[in-house]
């Protein structure tokens, strides 16, 4: 069962050494993400776009392709995406947004097959089999976070982070709040874990 709807690799942040002709940092690599899905059913053509945490859960093996991304920065980052990484999974477009849980990413970027399919909301006619130009990742369940973590507080959360300092003050679901796949450095991520404890 292929996801359907606006899906969204963050992984640590790795210090990278500085080149010493350039005497510039190479980009970062990541090693978790944060990924964006729309739970609550609507139909776009004819076609039901959710694709809930729990319907990911249901799925065969508890896995699925992450299809759909038509945005080529959120592409790029999915070709970034190494098996083994982790995901936060997060509801979009629902109320209250947030995440749910988390995924691993289990096969690394290969051709979405839903550019090519005329019926599906994701067709791009100007995408040839020669040339495709998008790109999924399969993940995989690995469990429902303690508590929801809704965007409101990690909002709240950001903007003390970024005022005072913080490990939040660049999270990226606010810095490139439009993206369905958005990188997450390791001290984000252990941060964002910590809050599973915490009243919200």
């Amino acid at each position: 069962m292929a996801p359907k709807g606006r899906k969204r690799k963050v992984s640590e942040l790795v210090e990278t050494p500085v080149d010493p002709v350039l005497n510039v940092k190479p980009s970062p690599e990541y090693r978790h993400w944060l990924m964006k899905s729309e739970p609550d059913s609507r139909k776009e053509n004819g076609v039901e776009m959710k694709f809930s945490f729990d319907d990911l859960k249901m799925s065969e093996g508890s896995r699925a392709c992450w299809d759909g991304v038509r945005n080529y920065q959120a592409r790029n980052f999915m070709r970034n995406m190494k098996i083994g990484d982790k995901a936060f999974f997060y509801h979009s477009n629902t109320k209250p947004p947030g995440i749910i849980g988390i995924v691993d990413i289990v096969k690394e970027a290969y051709t979405d097959h839903t550019q090519f399919d005329k019926k599906d909301p994701h067709y791009d006619p100007k995408s040839s089999k020669d040339a495709p130009r998008w790109e999924m990742v399969d993940v995989q369940y690995v469990r429902t976070t303690q508590r929801y973590i809704p965007l409101d507080e990690l909002k709240r959360i950001h903007l003390e982070h970024k005022a005072k300092g913080g490990p939040l003050s660049n999270l990226a679901l606010f810095t490139r709040a439009r993206l369905s796949v958005q990188p997450i450095t390791q001290e984000e991520w252990d941060f964002i874990l910590s809050l599973e404890k915490t009243e919200p």
